[in-house]
């Protein structure tokens, strides 16, 4: 399996020819749901969801996610499936258990929205924006870095405690380069406490089993 992270939140996976994308929304690069098989998305925020694109990729697109992004996605001409947590299913051959209802507060006029986290094949786990953690263990752990919503010492402390075996950062797209310099120092830090593999992939870049 092959996981390639795109801008701000999005993250491909690809096993045995097959395609699933994670959140692609307006702040990843087109080019993330090229070939897409199946789509999984965490919450109905745009920079989770872009329908527009979702439209253009046909009626053979699976998406994968909860009911309060259902309206989001009116009109997509794809085979839409609402999960919840404790749901188990196969998207695209991937094998996804979903974690989770709630996304984190965020600001005090602003309801909370539903949100999923995703563990896919055992071993990749998406919270969304939460810090979710799952009823299982995580090899591999997408963590939220940047986001009006956290503070560094929750994203230290959602580490410490899945302990996963490795980490990349997610959410980092509202940063500048100062900024995912301070990304790139806070989770060398913890990686060397660890001693696990937790940084941060740039827009692009992979990372295969």
């Amino acid at each position: 399996m092959e996981l390639t992270k795109y801008g701000h939140a999005c993250v491909r996976l690809e096993k045995d020819g097959k395609v699933l994308v994670i959140d692609p929304g307006v702040f990843s690069e087109p080019e993330a749901v090229n070939g897409a098989d199946a789509v999984l998305i965490t919450h109905a925020h745009f920079d989770h969801v872009e329908a527009d694109r979702l439209r253009a990729l046909g009626p053979d697109l699976e998406i994968y996610t909860c009911e309060g992004v259902l309206e989001e996605l009116e009109g997509v001409p794809a085979k839409i499936q609402a999960v919840r947590h404790g749901d188990t299913f196969t998207a695209a051959g991937f094998g996804v258990k979903a974690f989770g209802e709630w996304h984190a507060a965020n600001h005090p006029d602003m309801p909370v929205v539903e949100n999923v986290g995703f563990l896919v094949e055992d071993e990749v786990f998406y919270p969304g924006d939460s810090f979710t953690v799952p009823d299982a263990r995580v090899g591999t752990l997408l963590v939220p870095t940047g986001a009006p919503w956290l503070r560094l010492a929750e994203t230290i402390a959602y580490l410490r405690e899945i302990k996963p075996a490795r980490a990349f950062s997610t959410h980092d797209g509202l940063y500048n380069e100062s900024g995912l310099g301070l990304i790139d120092n806070w989770l060398r830090m913890e990686s060397e406490k660890q001693g696990t593999d937790i940084r941060r992939l740039k827009s692009g870049e992979s990372y295969a089993w």
